[in-house]
């Protein structure tokens, strides 16, 4: 009779992190203010695409360690029949040790800054051994579609299958609230490619024409903010989707890379509900839709991008449309959970 035979036993995958950036860190952190998701990048949620998850740290590789290994190698374990189905690491730093120190039938990784360092030329020694794990593992994954072809010239001709992979965010902790009635343009964010210079131009811009718009940048750059710009420096999950729940628009200013540096905030204010005006580099139209959830304007143009936020600020009404658009692609496809279900079915877990 249907639904009385055997089932299959869920795969399972064991979520990989660097030692003190896993799951107990995290757990520390939500006690002492709120974060997203149950697990760093949400990845508890490879559970909701019926996989048996669970997740383990390794210790990084340092010092010594890192020399011998960047001189030997190190190569995959033979994996006998208590190893997990698949192993999976969320960036190319953390695939090194995963490797080194966990027996696995498959194993996974994303690759994340790599691409960008060598599209400058780079050739350090951490990049070199990274490159000689990657090359051993089964599959990789990338977060925008211009970095599978560096992935796979990086790699040569023994590179693993390399996908693209859609990033999700956390509906729930950046949830839908109502658009504000004060004018208030907010820019979130400071990793490696943030352009604070361009970004400042272009509020200074803004100011000029509306100063009765309020800006706050939350950056740890040292750069001088234009009159009327509130800098403010780093600020926890919940403080981020306070702020971001305040803004009118949010701005992110970005230099050229691949990685598509301030997709992450950008899911999150298109979750909350508000437009995004951002950098039109490579692999930031997998995520906004110039002209439905954002505008996108050239890198390095401060009046483009001064200009794209004048319209949403001088039309509220089509920049509350925006960024109700914006909740809706982030439902859809943009998720934790869609994002977990499509890694599930890279790795053949389901």
């Amino acid at each position: 009779m249907p639904g009385t035979g055997p089932t299959a036993a869920p795969a399972e995958i064991v979520v990989v992190y660097r030692e003190g950036r896993g799951v107990p860190q995290w757990r520390k952190r939500h006690s002492e203010s709120p974060v997203p998701g149950v697990w760093p990048y949400g990845l508890d949620e490879l559970g909701a695409a019926g996989c048996a998850v669970s997740s383990r740290e390794v210790p990084d590789l340092a010092g010594v360690r890192r020399r011998v290994a960047a001189a030997l190698g190190v190569r995959r374990r033979t994996a006998g029949d208590g190893a997990p189905a698949v192993a999976v690491s969320w960036d190319e730093l953390t695939a090194v040790p995963m490797l080194a120190g966990l027996a696995a039938k498959k194993y996974w990784s994303g690759v994340i800054w790599a691409t960008d360092a060598v599209a400058a030329g780079e050739d350090t020694p951490q990049l070199r051994l990274a490159a000689k794990v990657l090359r051993q593992l089964d599959g990789l994954w990338v977060l925008s579609r211009p970095q599978v072809e560096r992935v796979r010239d990086w790699l040569g001709k023994d590179c693993p299958p390399v996908h693209f992979l859609r990033f999700g965010v956390d509906p729930e902790f950046y949830s839908s609230q109502p658009y504000p009635e004060r004018p208030h343009v907010v820019s979130v964010g400071g990793d490696r490619d943030r352009d604070a210079a361009t970004l400042f131009a272009a509020l200074s811009i803004v100011r000029e024409r509306r100063p009765d718009v309020a800006c706050t940048v939350q950056s740890g750059s040292d750069i001088t903010p234009p009159a009327g710009v509130t800098k403010v420096a780093h600020l926890p999950h919940r403080k981020v989707s306070e702020l971001l729940a305040s803004a009118s628009v949010v701005s992110i200013a970005t230099r050229h890379n691949l990685h598509a540096s301030g997709m992450t905030v950008g899911l999150e204010a298109l979750s909350v509900g508000r437009p995004v005006v951002a950098c039109a580099t490579p692999g930031m139209d997998d995520y906004f839709v110039d002209g439905s959830t954002a505008r996108l304007v050239p890198p390095k143009d401060p009046g483009a991008m001064a200009e794209a936020i004048l319209q949403l600020v001088d039309d509220p009404d089509a920049a509350a449309r925006m960024g109700a658009a914006g909740r809706e692609s982030v439902l859809a496809r943009h998720t934790t959970t869609t994002m977990c279900v499509d890694l599930a079915a890279m790795v053949g877990a389901r």
